[in-house]
């Protein structure tokens, strides 16, 4: 019996000490964390503002307009456009597993990668959207900035259709700005819709009225 007692304190103390040193390792894991945000953010405000992210781009070796710094926004669920907080700097990194520029940089490709999946890029598209909603209450997107985030977010895996709804977009006057409805509809047509002879595209099954209009101007033009 002594003996049993004997191993079981040594199991528990084994346990114990495992779980504190694991405690330590996230703890530190956290402080780095912690550095890092801190070397990029700005001291009056306590965020990472636009000239801290244009500097962490650099280290880490990206263009600050590169999608993949969207899709770190997109990981951190970052709330406005171009400031990262501490809890959304916290959340992202943790969940990639960095503490440091470098593995920061090693992760991005992976990011990417894990975004093309169809279930995520869905997300990340409507996220996408809503990131460029800055002010209180907006619900739509001005041209220039839909046609710029297409190319940036849609452009590499639709660049045809991304090309010709752009083209159209900048040639109408009927609409300034496009709303949520509109841009998720556009992904809908580019994953559905034959392109470029439209010919499943059906006007009845109750496509946003401009997709109805992108589709007459493309018929129009091959006239």
């Amino acid at each position: 019996m002594r003996k049993s007692s004997r191993k079981t304190s040594s199991s528990t103390a084994t346990a114990t000490s495992t779980a504190s040193a694991s405690s330590k390792a996230v703890t530190k894991e956290l402080e780095r964390i912690d550095q890092l945000f801190y070397s990029y953010a700005n001291k009056s405000s306590g965020v990472i503002d636009p000239e801290g992210i244009e500097s962490l781009c650099s280290d880490v070796g990206v263009d600050y307009t590169d999608v993949r710094i969207l899709m770190l926004a997109w990981r951190m669920n970052a709330e406005r456009q171009g400031y990262f907080t501490l809890e959304e700097w916290r959340k992202g990194l943790k969940s990639l597993k960095v503490d440091t520029i470098a593995k920061l940089k090693k992760a991005l490709p992976d990011l990417e990668k894990e975004v093309r999946t169809p279930t995520n890029f869905t997300e990340f598209y409507s996220y996408s959207f809503q990131y460029c909603l800055t002010e209180e209450k907006q619900k739509g997107v001005d041209i220039e900035s839909v046609c710029e985030l297409l190319t940036l977010v849609l452009g590499s895996k639709f660049h045809t259709q991304v090309d010709s709804f752009v083209e159209y977009l900048k040639s109408q006057n009927d609409y300034k700005v496009l709303n949520m409805d509109q841009w998720m509809g556009f992904l809908r047509f580019c994953n559905e819709i034959k392109f470029s002879d439209l010919s499943n595209y059906d006007e009845d099954l109750a496509w946003p009225l401009i997709l109805d209009n992108f589709v007459e101007w493309i018929r129009e033009k091959k006239t």
